[in-house]
């Protein structure tokens, strides 16, 4: 599972991005919509990375259509050291 994880989050494009998307979801969940403020990005390039990252399984949303708030997945919890090792290695 690792090189899948580490691919995800180091991708020559985009690999900063995820890793301070992770760090900010995994400390706290909220929409898109807010992690873009939060994190000064534009609104479509955060859906983009939240994308990713679901499609991967690293995070999950809670299904409403708008204002969909992310969240880690169960398995991402329990990798979450691995995870954090390489959101390290990406800063």
């Amino acid at each position: 599972m690792e090189p899948v994880r580490r691919y995800v989050l180091t991708r020559t494009h985009g690999g900063e991005n995820r890793a301070r998307i992770l760090r900010a979801l995994v400390e706290r969940p909220r929409n898109a919509d807010r992690l873009a403020e939060e994190l000064d990005r534009h609104y479509e390039t955060v859906r983009h990375h939240l994308d990713v990252l679901v499609d991967d399984s690293i995070f999950e949303n809670s299904g409403e259509e708008r204002g969909a708030t992310y969240l880690p997945t169960g398995e991402a919890r329990h990798c979450w050291e691995l995870i954090e090792g390489i959101i390290e290695s990406v800063e």
